[in-house]
């Protein structure tokens, strides 16, 4: 079956490393003046700040789900941090395997260029978009 035209494309931690524009595999995101912010760790992001016109979707971190497949599990919550980093710092690994990142959709801001990971967290009353700005020397 394949997938709806609709659908974006799954990406793994090699392909978002491929994704960034060239010379930044080492470096911070690049500065931008647009809405979203630096962004270099998980940042909430409001509908009014997040600049949709600017946006394109590239791809998607989250596995295809089919919930009727044999052996179907779904994504995990924990979350990747073998040097003591957490979820909040700005120096934590960007692992697509693993929670926030397997819940991430794939833009890039036609402002800035820079790619930026997309989720969005759900609580009991609220629904929160976080954003986070790939940098490249962090995915694993």
């Amino acid at each position: 079956m394949s997938p709806k035209p609709d659908t974006p494309a799954t990406l793994d931690a090699q392909a978002l490393k491929a994704l960034a524009p060239s010379g930044l595999s080492t470096m911070t995101p690049l500065a931008c003046s647009c809405s979203v912010g630096t962004c270099d760790g998980w940042e909430s992001v409001s509908d009014d700040r997040w600049p949709a016109q600017h946006m394109s979707r590239l791809g998607t971190l989250r596995a295809p789900v089919d919930p009727d497949a044999p052996g179907h599990t779904e994504a995990t919550f924990e979350e990747f941090h073998p040097e003591g980093t957490r979820y909040e710092s700005a120096n934590a690994p960007i692992a697509p395997l693993f929670y926030p990142y397997n819940r991430c959709d794939v833009f890039e801001c036609s402002t800035c260029q820079r790619v930026l990971l997309k989720y969005t967290e759900f609580g009991g009353y609220y629904v929160d978009h976080r954003v986070r700005a790939l940098q490249v020397h962090l995915v694993v």
